[in-house]
C-alpha cells in the first residue's frame, strides 16, 4: 500500500492569517488534531497542532516561572519563542514550520516509520508542490487491520479496481463514505467510518457487496453516542 491508497484527500486546512481562536475551534469541530497551513498560492506554510496550542495565557496553560537560575541560563531566543507561542494571537506565529511530507508513491511502511521517528501524527502528501492529501495515525491503524502480505502487481491492481467500483457505487448518495474509508485487501472490502443509523450502514454495505470482484464485506461502524441528558 502507498499513500494514495489511504491518505484523506478532504484536507481541513488553515491560513497563515486565520486566528488562534478560529484554528483551535475548526479543530475541534472537524474532529482532528492538527490542520496543514497553506497561503493563497497553494504553498504549504506549516502545520498547527494541538501541541502548538497547548500553552496559551488566555485558558492559563502557560509554561510556569522557573527558577530563577533557570531563567539565567535559558536564552532570550527560546524565552521569545515561549512568549510568541503563548500570545501570539495568528496562526502563523504558532505553527511548526518543520514540516515532513510524502508523496503519493510513498510505502506506508515509510510513513510510519516518519512518525514514529518524528513524534509526530500526521504528514502531508504533496503533488506539485501542492498538498493533495494527509496521511495521520489513524489512517495507518486503519489499514493494519487490513494488511496483508504484498501480492503480485496483478492482485494490486484488481484490489484497487475493487476499490474503485465500491466507491462509485455509493457517489452521489448522502450515506457515502468517503475514499479513505474503503480498504480492501485480497478482494475483501473493510469501511470504516461513523453512522447515523443501521440502515445507513445496511446501505453501505449493500452498495460495496454489489462491486464486481468483491470476495467479502466487513465493516467497522460506529454509532453517536445517545444523548442521555434528555431521558430518552
Amino acid at each position: 500500500m502507498r499513500a494514495a491508497d489511504i491518505m484523506t484527500t478532504k484536507i481541513v486546512s488553515a491560513g497563515p492569517e486565520m486566528s488562534v481562536r478560529l484554528a483551535a475551534g475548526t479543530m475541534v469541530f472537524a474532529g482532528i488534531s492538527g490542520m496543514p497551513v497553506i497561503d493563497e498560492d497553494g504553498k504549504l506554510l506549516g502545520i498547527v497542532t494541538e501541541g502548538d496550542l497547548m500553552h496559551r495565557a488566555e485558558i492559563g496553560t502557560g509554561v510556569k516561572p522557573r527558577a530563577w537560575w533557570l531563567e539565567m541560563v535559558a536564552s532570550t531566543r527560546e524565552l521569545a519563542s515561549q512568549y510568541v507561542k503563548e500570545h501570539a494571537r495568528k496562526v502563523r506565529d504558532v505553527m511548526s514550520t518543520d514540516v515532513a511530507t510524502v508523496t503519493e508513491a510513498c510505502p506506508i511502511a515509510d510513513i510510519a516509520e516518519l512518525l514514529e521517528r518524528r513524534r509526530i501524527k500526521r504528514v502531508p502528501v504533496m503533488r506539485d508542490g501542492k498538498v493533495v492529501g494527509v496521511v495521520s495515525r489513524a489512517n495507518l491503524i486503519r489499514a493494519l487491520v487490513t494488511m496483508a502480505p504484498e501480492l503480485p502487481v496483478a492482485n494490486d491492481i484488481k484490489d484497487h479496481s475493487i476499490r474503485e467500483a465500491v466507491t462509485a457505487a455509493m457517489e452521489g448518495q448522502p450515506w457515502a463514505l468517503a475514499r479513505e474509508n474503503v480498504i480492501v485487501e485480497s478482494g475483501t472490502v473493510h469501511l470504516w467510518g461513523q453512522i447515523v443509523s443501521a440502515e445507513e450502514g445496511n446501505a453501505i454495505r449493500v452498495a460495496a457487496e454489489n462491486a464486481p470482484g468483491v470476495k467479502a464485506v466487513i465493516t467497522h461502524f460506529g454509532l453517536p453516542t445517545p444523548d442521555l441528558s434528555s431521558g430518552k
